[in-house]
């Protein structure tokens, strides 16, 4: 029953997610916060929604198979959660079926029932026509995707890519230096995993609700150090996060800095703002200014004075194609023309950047897009405009590569 209830939930997200107008990461939030299921069912809940999620066109073409003719959205959905647990998660067939089908409708209960039941018979052709499939039904990513990512990595790594995205993704945590030490967080959770190529991150098996309200950790994959690294801001410093909501960037920051000089912290949106306040506040981070601003459309505050600070991070928005095995629902969002539109919002933000940068002091620009029309395009343009600008270092980060999320950071030091 605790299992139907996870059902119940996952299936209620994708409806709620078929209206368009939410992220799936909110919509599974709120619906787990609202239910009283534990925790190994809130785990169940969250791998139906995400994994029908990933693995949605795989889903509806075993569903043409299994049907031509024309099916509502209610046993749509059903259908997915049913197929989903059956061929990929493997349940076992009563419960998959039975526990579905009783989360239909009395007039959509009998069809939803012969549906599944048929897949169960004709399980052996569904697999061997999927591994037939093209890549981009086989592993359900857009089309346009795969065409781009095969033009820039070549085919074998855009396969990989692909499958890449479709696991879930472990869970990470930088260990905060402003409340304990990496060993001192060993010590209290033996569970966690250390990365010997990233001493300051864990892997977590489970997670230290203490440690994180404490500040101890902060949720965190290892891609995300790539672009604060390089930026390498140092005790005394002023310091601009320019996108810094949630917060981590930022924090890890501060840490570096040792709680020593000032750290200017910005988002556009009122509701990121007061969280990364909150964050901060958390982490033990003394030396903050958090603001509201939008460096797209208000001009700029008394506290963003030109020249004024010696290290900017802008880890600017953009597509999120390195991501998107966190981003579940990103790749069904995204649309060819925003990998025209994406880099020209990135280059107005670094124009109102660049000013604010002290001679001698260092830019980066990082992305978590693996797309080199938001990355290395950007940093080549951003030069061509400002003259003064040098490139002093890169980091990519290329999850079929490194076997971490994807990252892009460039260090651009203002010389003149």
């Amino acid at each position: 029953m605790a299992h139907q209830s996870a059902r119940a939930i996952a299936f209620a997200a994708l409806r709620e997610w078929r209206r368009g107008d939410r992220f799936g990461d909110a919509i599974l939030q709120a619906l787990l916060s609202g239910s009283a299921l534990a925790g190994s069912d809130r785990a169940f809940a969250t791998e139906l929604f995400y994994g029908v999620l990933r693995n949605l066109t795989l889903l509806d073409f075993w569903i043409a198979l299994l049907r031509s003719g024309s099916i509502d959205d209610e046993s749509r959905d059903l259908l997915r959660l049913g197929l989903y647990q059956m061929f990929c998660l493997r349940t076992p067939s009563h419960a998959a079926v039975f526990e579905t089908v009783e989360l239909a409708s009395r007039r959509s209960r009998s069809f939803v029932n012969a549906m599944l039941r048929s897949a169960l018979r004709r399980a052996e052709e569904l697999q061997q026509a999927a591994d037939a499939a093209p890549l981009t039904s086989r592993t359900s990513h857009p089309g346009f995707l795969i065409e781009r990512w095969t033009r820039t990595f070549g085919a074998d790594a855009t396969s990989a890519l692909c499958e890449w995205d479709n696991q879930s993704a472990p869970v990470y945590a930088r260990v905060n230096t402003l409340r304990t030490s990496p060993a001192e967080f060993l010590a209290h959770h033996p569970e966690s995993e250390p990365l010997p190529s990233h001493p300051l991150f864990v892997r977590l098996t489970s997670i230290p609700a203490e440690a994180l309200g404490r500040g101890d950790c902060y949720i965190q994959d290892p891609s995300t150090s790539a672009a604060v690294e390089l930026l390498g801001p140092q005790p005394g410093q002023t310091v601009l996060d320019a996108c810094a909501a949630p917060g981590g960037k930022s924090g890890f920051m501060a840490a570096l800095m040792q709680n020593r000089g000032e750290l200017v912290a910005c988002d556009r949106d009122p509701a990121r703002v007061e969280k990364l306040a909150g964050n901060l506040e958390r982490l033990g981070v003394q030396i903050a200014r958090v603001a509201q601003h939008d460096w797209a459309a208000q001009p700029l505050a008394e506290e963003l004075a030109p020249r004024s600070f010696d290290r900017i991070l802008l880890d600017a928005p953009c597509t999120n194609t390195g991501v998107l095995r966190r981003r579940v629902d990103a790749r069904w969002r995204l649309q060819p023309n925003d990998f025209k539109r994406m880099p020209e919002e990135q280059l107005t933000i670094l124009r109102r950047l660049v000013p604010l940068l002290k001679p001698g002091g260092a830019l980066v620009y990082s992305t978590c897009s693996i797309e080199p029309e938001e990355n290395e395009q950007v940093v080549s343009r951003a030069m061509a405009e400002f003259p003064f600008l040098r490139q002093d270092g890169e980091r990519s980060v290329l999850p079929f590569r490194d076997g971490y999320d994807g990252a892009f950071a460039a260090r651009l030091l203002h010389a003149g």
